[in-house]
């Protein structure tokens, strides 16, 4: 396994802090940043690429920024525009060696959180979710929004991207919906449940057609996180090491090593089933002096969450 940080684009001193904790791969996620821009030209994503090998970091993932719209997940017009332009991506992601990218198929309203300072241990923030704040809360403008047209939608995406994917030798990795609930202000969500990333894996059969495994969203399932590792094995391309405390209509997230999942059972059933790709902890708290302007993705929790994943890798050799 190869444990990973989320980094912007342009160096600084985050650059420097993964080094020095031994951080080998860099996640690349530009709305992480606040950028909002979706790089897929050949020349953008070699300038991104050469970036971080020039510092001495391997680009493990590009996830959350990929190159397609609301047009794509909901089969409007302009989507086959941009699933052209997405096999162009891959493509080029896999002429300069990238492995892996990661997505999600949340129309509309995607990350969706009702708290983002709710202090947990020492004082330190995190962010939560109460779907009871929601009851009465107005539509989302591109609702209404049904299953059906979701799964009809990711089902002609994947058949046409997943073997262009296989040439290229570029994994997709699905992420859950955040929070993995059935609906947010009338509009749909599929990606809920194992069952539904079976039909999702079943729709195309290929280990190029995988899983974003995020433990946070799993956990609020309500499974056995371990065991769901082990009964999606290799199709598992890339993991989001966080936990949360309440189930998927409500919950708050925790301290890595303070959350009901047990960690070290993950990690050994990662361990189990072969997996060696990235894993970059997720969702962390703000911690003292940091300001949250950016909630579960400030710098000390992050570093925190490195330290404790390195030492369960190590505990589990």
């Amino acid at each position: 396994m190869e444990p990973a940080l989320i980094l912007p684009a342009e160096r600084d001193e985050r650059w420097d802090l993964a080094k020095q904790t031994g951080v080998e791969t860099a996640v690349y996620h530009s709305l992480e940043i606040g950028d909002g821009s979706r790089p897929w030209r050949y020349d953008e994503l070699l300038e991104l690429v050469q970036e971080f090998r020039d510092y001495g970091l391997e680009l493990g993932v590009i996830e959350g920024c990929v190159p397609i719209s609301d047009d794509t997940r909901l089969g409007r017009e302009g989507r086959d525009e941009e699933i052209a332009r997405f096999k162009r991506y891959l493509r080029n992601l896999g002429e300069l060696g990238v492995p892996v990218v990661a997505y999600d198929w949340m129309a509309g309203k995607r990350w969706a959180r009702t708290s983002t300072a709710l202090p947990i241990r020492g004082d330190s923030l995190t962010t939560g979710y109460d779907d009871e704040l929601m009851a009465g809360a107005p539509d989302q403008e591109i609702a209404p929004v049904d299953a059906d047209r979701l799964w009809d939608a990711l089902e002609h995406f994947l058949n046409e991207v997943v073997p262009v994917a296989e040439e290229a030798g570029v994994k997709l990795a699905l992420h859950p919906d955040d929070p993995p609930i059935d609906s947010i202000r009338g509009v749909d969500r599929i990606v809920t449940s194992p069952e539904n990333y079976d039909r999702v894996m079943e729709t195309y059969d290929s280990e190029y057609n995988g899983i974003t495994f995020c433990q946070g969203n799993f956990a609020a399932m309500g499974v056995d996180v371990p065991e769901t590792v082990r009964h999606f094995g290799d199709r598992i391309n890339f993991v989001h090491f966080r936990d949360v405390e309440g189930d998927a209509r409500k919950f708050v997230e925790t301290w890595h090593d303070d959350g009901p999942t047990d960690m070290r059972a993950c990690i050994e059933a990662y361990r189990d089933i072969g997996f060696e790709g990235p894993v970059r902890p997720d969702h962390v708290p703000t911690m003292a002096g940091e300001e949250n302007s950016n909630p579960g993705y400030m710098t000390l929790g992050r570093l925190y969450a490195i330290g404790y994943l390195k030492g369960l890798l190590e505990a589990t050799e």
